[in-house]
């Protein structure tokens, strides 16, 4: 199967992402993808909370989501928006980081909400506390389709390795993981947890990326992200790379790779039960 990882640039405007972000997509249309995956905030890159308060719309009014929703049933795909930041209806008025996956017909197929939320020092200027905005999600999705059973997730969730053993062995064969991720851990970590996440699962990972200098407005500063939109087979090999240049990137999958990788390790079989270690 063909499918294709858009790599965007998202500001913090909304209306003025979304024309680009449907180019995108009938660019990936164009080129024969049936699976389309758009990056983490697809709508809404923003350092800034007063910023998102301002723009931000509820699932129900969500014009990005009804765009690409009926982008999706023009081109008859199977599109995975990799997430919207919406607001939500928490008494804390914190938002959701929410991925939706949409069938061909432009139903909503299966929603996650980012369980793992970005609280980091990376440096004495580069910090990040998601858990102040985004209220984590608490369940993990499975969602299945004509083609596979995909498990969902969202960028930071890459570094907890049990939820994908979970997913996988529930049955996903494809594992989705959008991102915007920094340029510091991205270039430290990105490659090597897609990696490892695809080899301990034995699954297919796709992972499309925001990528560059995020155009803010007044409030908030300008962010930054690493790119490198990834496909990864199941036996570990990255077979796509998109680089650091906003796109689409094409790959072909073949389901039966997942079936040969769980042949022939069959460690998500071997789970024991053990004892230890002690808390301190």
């Amino acid at each position: 199967m063909r499918v294709a990882l858009l790599q965007l640039t998202a500001s913090d405007d909304p209306a003025a992402n979304l024309p680009e972000t449907c180019a995108r997509l009938r660019e990936a249309v164009a080129g024969g993808a049936r699976f389309v995956l758009t990056p983490e905030v697809t709508n809404c890159l923003s350092s800034s909370r007063a910023r998102q308060a301002e723009v931000l719309r509820d699932e129900a009014d969500d014009p990005t989501l009804a765009g690409l929703r009926a982008e999706a049933a023009r081109a008859g795909i199977w599109l995975l928006i990799g997430s919207l930041a919406l607001k939500s209806r928490g008494s804390d008025g914190r938002f959701a980081n929410r991925s939706f996956l949409i069938a061909p017909d432009g139903a909503i197929a299966a929603r996650y909400d980012k369980i793992h939320m970005f609280d980091v020092n990376l440096s004495e200027t580069e910090t990040y506390r998601e858990s102040e905005a985004f209220a984590p999600g608490d369940a993990a999705v499975l969602a299945q389709t004509p083609f596979a059973r995909v498990g969902l997730s969202v960028c930071y969730d890459l570094r907890f390795p049990h939820l994908y053993r979970r997913l996988a062995q529930a049955g996903a064969e494809l594992l989705t993981v959008p991102a915007a991720f920094s340029p510091v851990t991205g270039a430290a970590h990105w490659e090597v947890l897609l990696r490892a996440r695809a080899i301990e699962t034995g699954a297919w990972v796709l992972a499309p990326a925001q990528t560059g200098a995020h155009p803010a407005s007044g409030k908030g500063s300008t962010r930054r992200t690493h790119g490198h939109s990834l496909v990864v087979a199941p036996w570990g090999e990255v077979i796509a790379d998109a680089g650091t240049a906003p796109g689409v990137q094409f790959a072909e999958i073949d389901l039966g790779a997942v079936a040969e990788a769980r042949r022939r390790v069959p460690a998500l079989q071997h789970d024991r039960a053990f004892e230890g270690p002690a808390a301190p």
